[in-house]
């Protein structure tokens, strides 16, 4: 299944010349501005296991491949993917090269920034149908302007403090009045489905060591256990167990790279009871047994795009 993507609406050149100054290499640079990242890189990538954020990410050059449990995200310049809620996904940049690298930012969505503006605005009642928490689509003149002068702060160090929010509440505001704002509004809106879901993630994120008994946590989310298994999968793409466990994998698998636990810790400190049983999921995610598949990363990691490959736990 392939994700709705909109053709380029905005010339995204200025933005690349912006970011191409302040990222002058390869890799992840976090700016003074809170929330936003710049990225550069002049070779495609090989396919990436991380965690998105609730965040909006431009590509001003290059193209990029998102891949959510079976459904496929490509974007290119002039286009941008924005995630509503924390979502497992791989990640590769699939257009680059030393002559065009690929060019891009993400800046982090606040919940509480968009509820408060979307009450000012007045905006209409969100829909009651939970909405999927990934989506590409076009940019159009203004929010591209918007993200230029966000980016272009970064050379004014005495306005960046003042003027960073209000640029950034600016870009907020285009998104929730723009063609898919209602999508926003429905996963930070109180007592909306797409926010019970929202809530289930948070929780998850925070607890995933811990037993998932879906009963339970329907429960606390004032849900029946079908509705909330429905609305969970519309949203994310996947059922909570295999929510779950695309975290513990995950968290696992940067433990053994950063940490240098051992398989059988990095398993029991994410949650499984069974080393034998981590193993085998660990090698059908990932495509190796825990022990190759981090040597694998360590020999990657020498070459270019170290940094990249850093970031992607908290990406």
């Amino acid at each position: 299944m392939t994700g709705p993507a909109a053709p380029p609406l905005a010339d995204a050149s200025l933005l690349a010349a912006t970011i191409a100054r302040f990222a002058p290499v390869d890799g992840l640079r976090a700016t003074p501005i809170a929330g936003l990242k710049l990225f550069r890189g002049s070779t495609p990538t090989e396919p990436t296991h991380c965690v998105y954020e609730p965040s909006l990410a431009v590509i001003a050059q290059g193209a990029k491949r998102v891949e959510l449990a079976d459904e496929v995200y490509e974007y290119r310049a002039g286009q941008a993917l924005l995630t509503s809620l924390d979502l497992p996904v791989i990640s590769r940049i699939s257009q680059a090269s030393p002559e065009r690298p690929y060019l891009g930012l993400a800046l982090t969505l606040d919940s509480r920034t968009i509820m408060q503006l979307a009450v000012e605005a007045d905006l209409p009642p969100v829909r009651e149908a939970a909405p999927r928490g990934l989506l590409v689509g076009g940019i159009d003149d203004a929010l591209m302007d918007a993200l230029a002068r966000l980016v272009r702060l970064l050379d004014q160090p005495a306005a960046m403090a003042l003027l960073a929010p209000l640029v950034q509440k600016e870009i907020t505001l285009r998104l929730l009045i723009g063609p898919d704002g209602a999508r926003l509004r429905q996963l930070a809106a109180a007592g909306s489905r797409g926010h019970q879901v929202a809530r289930a993630v948070a929780w998850l994120k925070q607890n995933f060591a811990q037993t998932l008994r879906i009963d339970d946590l329907a429960t606390r989310l004032h849900m029946s256990p079908s509705s909330f298994r429905l609305h969970f999968r519309s949203v994310t793409g996947m059922a909570p167990l295999q929510y779950q466990k695309q975290l513990r994998l995950q968290e696992a698998r940067w433990l053994m790279l950063n940490s240098h636990l051992d398989a059988a810790s990095a398993a029991a400190r994410v949650g499984y009871e069974s080393a034998s049983q981590f193993s085998r999921e660990y090698s059908r995610v990932f495509g190796a047994p825990p022990a190759r598949d981090i040597a694998q990363l360590r020999k990657r990691a020498v070459g270019p795009g170290t940094s990249t490959e850093a970031a992607a736990h908290v990406a």
